[in-house]
């Protein structure tokens, strides 16, 4: 195993609302973070082996062994299922929840159901939002958006939307309320599989340390 503390791995690290404490975590491994703390537009960090990126293109990274293990959101990995990476630990930061919000006052899902059988959702989840109504026999229409799917329902264009929240300030704000909670999700390890063998050693020593820390 290499001398460096990250083992001569490479790691994709998630810029945005998992940075600082991603960061803080390699910080704990004996990592220097203080190059990527202190550079907002670079995004390989060659000498400390960490490239960085958005979340939802962390799996990508890892599944194409661009890196070998990554961080990135429970919501992350449930949208994009087909990616063949290896969830090796819950890392128990960033918690958000996976909801179901409407309109205050009457609930406008439950009412298009009624009356037509289908309720319109918009979502930047696609696939989270098919599967929750697939498997709770719900017939739904999913309408993606890209930016404040708050807006959706507000405009009358849709139900209901499914959406991550953290503290529900933003739904409350805009005048929405949960219906559902979907999923709790939280910051995860992931490992590229050929990399998972090829570099178990310096791997597991990672996710022990973590383990422990």
């Amino acid at each position: 195993m290499s001398a460096l503390p990250n083992g001569g791995l490479t790691i994709a690290v998630p810029r945005g609302a998992l940075m600082n404490e991603s960061l803080d975590l390699l910080d704990r491994l004996g990592i220097d973070t203080s190059e990527i703390r202190a550079n907002d537009r670079k995004l390989l960090f060659r000498d400390v082996g960490i490239v960085t990126m958005r979340p939802s293109d962390v799996p990508t990274y890892v599944e194409s062994g661009a890196a070998d293990i990554g961080i990135t959101g429970k919501d992350v990995l449930m949208e994009q299922s087909e990616r063949e990476v290896y969830e090796l630990l819950d890392l128990g930061f960033g918690r958000c929840v996976m909801v179901l919000a409407s309109v205050a006052g009457d609930d406008a899902g439950a009412e298009a159901l009624r009356r037509l059988g289908v309720m319109r959702i918009a979502t930047k989840y696609r696939k989270i939002a098919m599967n929750h109504f697939e498997r709770t026999g719900r017939q739904a229409e999913i309408v993606e958006v890209k930016g404040s799917v708050e807006l959706a329902p507000l405009t009358g264009m849709v139900d209901a939307i499914v959406d991550l929240t953290a503290t529900g300030t933003t739904l409350r704000e805009n005048g929405l309320v949960v219906r559902e909670e979907i999923a709790v999700t939280t910051a995860r390890l992931i490992a590229n599989p050929v990399a998972h063998k090829l570099k178990a050693a310096a791997i597991d020593a990672i996710v022990e340390r973590l383990r422990a820390a």
